[in-house]
């Protein structure tokens, strides 16, 4: 079933485990896609779309969803979704009797969010530092020379470049990474504990093979973010302990919305294939024939 560029509905390709998501089609245009996952949605198999709904807003979703029958939603046993409450009250208006799963993406995210908030906030004191000291330059006039370190970047610089480091793992670093991310520490001890905070979650997810060991590793990991006081992490400890029953789910399973994300990312090739979506129509008609 379909009504035109606002929803699409396909009830007879409902499954066990879905999927739930938004994905950005044009100009900020939101709309909430459901895929089965055992179809491989994420590779593109047919079956993968259920729906596609125009907006987030859990009554409009919530009344698209429930015009399936109540046998085909009482199928779905577990449904992967993010941290957001639409999502939650649309999974547990539509699909009472499926188990919730927060994705582990999202949950780490906001660990490295809180990493990125510390770096942003030591690059705009920098930044300002910086300011003041060309400023006295030009008031005792002299040229300005800023401070450069080992590697041949000042203090901002420093700061710009470390993003794409704090995200990945010290494995991974190349050896240019690896000497700023010394130097980095050195001067920013705060950020270096953020960093090793924030690889700390995701070693849950890597180590703990059940509830019970999941459980305990994030009460450590609790402890020390307490210790750190660090106000972006302690907001990040709160938000995981208002949902830890959906995060710990994950573990029963190892359940990820790899899937939506990964059909998400097709429906963005597609869309930049057509240069944007001009006609949705017609966009959600090539998309129910692709993957419906």
């Amino acid at each position: 079933m379909s009504h035109a560029s606002e929803w699409v509905l396909f009830e007879k390709n409902i499954g066990a485990y879905v999927g739930l998501d938004e994905v950005c089609l044009s100009r900020g245009e939101l709309y909430t896609v459901l895929i089965n996952k055992e179809k491989k949605g994420g590779k593109g198999g047919k079956g993968s779309i259920i729906a596609v709904v125009k907006g987030t807003r859990a009554e409009d979703v919530s009344r698209v969803l429930l015009q399936m029958p109540r046998r085909r939603r009482y199928q779905v046993r577990e449904i992967t979704l993010d941290m957001t409450p639409n999502m939650a009250q649309i999974a547990r208006t539509c699909f009472p009797a499926a188990r919730q799963a927060i994705d582990r993406f999202h949950v780490q995210q906001l660990a490295f969010e809180a990493l990125q908030d510390m770096r942003i906030k030591a690059r705009w004191e920098a930044l300002d530092e910086e300011n003041r000291a060309i400023l006295k330059a030009k008031i005792e006039k002299r040229i300005y020379t800023p401070t450069v370190f080992e590697n041949g970047e000042t203090r901002c610089q420093l700061l710009v470049r470390s993003i794409y480091l704090l995200y990945k793992k010290e494995s991974l670093w190349s050896n240019e990474q690896r000497e700023r991310a010394r130097i980095l520490f050195r001067e920013y001890p705060d950020i270096k504990k953020g960093y090793y905070l924030a690889m700390g979650l995701g070693l849950v997810y890597h180590q703990a093979k059940s509830k019970g060991v999941a459980y305990t590793m994030l009460a450590r990991w609790y402890d020390r973010v307490e210790r750190s006081g660090f106000v972006a992490f302690a907001k990040v400890m709160r938000t995981i302990y208002m949902h830890y029953e959906k995060i710990l789910n994950f573990f029963d399973k190892r359940s990820t919305n790899a899937a939506s994300e990964s059909f998400n990312a097709k429906i963005k090739a597609f869309r930049a294939q057509f240069r944007g979506v001009k006609d949705k129509d017609f966009f959600l008609f090539r998309l129910s024939k692709l993957y419906a």
